[in-house]
């Protein structure tokens, strides 16, 4: 079975919006689906998760940063007449 990743859309999404992956346009069918109020990719979005003990005191002493992949989802939207973009994170 494919990883998925899904993302819950905020109140107020109507059904003229635009979705982007760390700046990247997603198309709807191809990238995603939209189920309801949630989003859900074809993928598995990355998150870079919670740093443990060892990493934290290897940044502490400058040995080594966090350089992870990340992947932010960006919604736009109109909401009221004005163009709104929100960030959201996969659960």
């Amino acid at each position: 079975m494919e990883e998925q990743s899904r993302v819950h859309l905020p109140p107020g999404v109507g059904d003229s919006y635009e979705v982007y992956v760390n700046g990247v346009r997603q198309e709807p069918g191809r990238d995603f689906a939209r189920l309801g109020d949630e989003l859900v990719f074809r993928r598995q979005l990355a998150q870079e998760g919670r740093l443990g003990p060892i990493r934290w005191l290897s940044m502490l002493l400058g040995v080594a940063g966090t350089y992870r992949k990340h992947e932010t989802v960006d919604v736009v939207y109109e909401e009221g007449g004005r163009r709104t973009v929100v960030s959201l994170s996969p659960s």
